[in-house]
């Protein structure tokens, strides 16, 4: 069998691949959703099921050398709160795993651990745990792991919808690494929070990290559908064009599908942005935003 490069494969399709090996869960196993989500759920009691996420961030990939260490830590925490925000779940306890040089500075990962705080603070999430390594080359790495919960059976997860649901954003898109916003956004945790509790929620949703180019064909699949975007109706950061605002990335924004009958209220209620809707088939696929292994790394 020929042997393929992973910058040809990509990272989807790796995915498939390795998850592959993995057995079906058993009747009796607690997992509700695994991979294939933002967050796996596994049922906790009679009220609350448990969201876990697990994520990254690589120096060279997710953040540049010399970055403030603070900002690299919050980062790393505010990655994995967003996708906790998608299914609409509250973030508790965090599990962080941070890899580095022997070399480098002690000032580093204390700070790094301080900029971490700081947002655990802010969604009042603990510190559970971790581990650090030393790395045999020059390189920082963090892995946070995240435990939230959500109300059992409420997660809003990425395959609900249906052809004819109206596609939201619930933000403007684009410029993310120029203006510095992949290092400094908030979570959406509030407005998930809020859409869950709507009479009629989301049918779909998830949270926008590697551009909506890629992210949006990934819910459309999941729901068996295909898609269409007014481009012209894409809410644009300054100085961004709609090019920016389907590539970029890093956004952390949420991507929402709601019923067509609905679409009018939560955009008023909310402040989102209605960008298109899921279709049958999709007759003009996006291109751009970021895959792993194929794309071009930032720095």
């Amino acid at each position: 069998m020929q042997d393929i490069l992973l910058n040809r494969l990509g990272e989807d399709e790796l995915l498939s691949r390795l998850l592959t090996a993995f057995p079906t869960p058993s009747d009796t196993s607690s997992l509700v959703q695994g991979p294939g989500d933002d967050c796996a759920i596994a049922r906790r009691d009679d009220r609350w099921d448990t969201l876990l996420k697990t994520d990254a961030v690589v120096e060279g990939i997710h953040f540049s050398i010399g970055t403030d260490p603070r900002l690299i830590g919050r980062k790393a925490l505010a990655r994995a709160v967003s996708d906790i925000a998608a299914m609409g779940g509250i973030p508790e306890l965090a599990l962080v795993n941070l890899f580095l040089s022997g070399q480098r500075s002690v000032r580093e990962p204390e700070n790094i651990y301080s900029g971490m705080a700081e947002l655990a603070e802010q969604f009042h999430i603990s510190l559970a745990g971790g581990e650090i390594s030393s790395l045999p080359h020059d390189g920082l790495m963090l892995s946070v792991t995240l435990v939230g919960r959500v109300e059992r059976g409420r997660s809003i997860l990425r395959s609900g919808g249906r052809p004819g649901d109206v596609l939201c954003v619930s933000g403007p898109l684009g410029g993310s690494f120029i203006s510095g916003r992949h290092l400094t956004f908030i979570p959406r945790v509030a407005l998930g929070r809020e859409l869950i509790s709507c009479p009629t929620p989301p049918r779909a949703m998830m949270d926008i990290s590697d551009g909506l180019s890629t992210d949006l064909p990934r819910l459309a699949t999941a729901c068996g559908c295909g898609y269409e975007v007014n481009e012209a109706s894409l809410p644009l950061n300054e100085n961004c064009t709609p090019a920016q605002a389907l590539s970029d990335g890093e956004d952390y924004e949420l991507l929402i599908v709601v019923a067509p009958q609905d679409a009018d209220s939560m955009c008023s209620q909310f402040g989102l942005f209605a960008i298109g809707r899921l279709t049958e088939k999709t007759l003009n696929s996006l291109s751009g935003g970021w895959q792993h292994f194929s794309s071009s790394p930032y720095a």
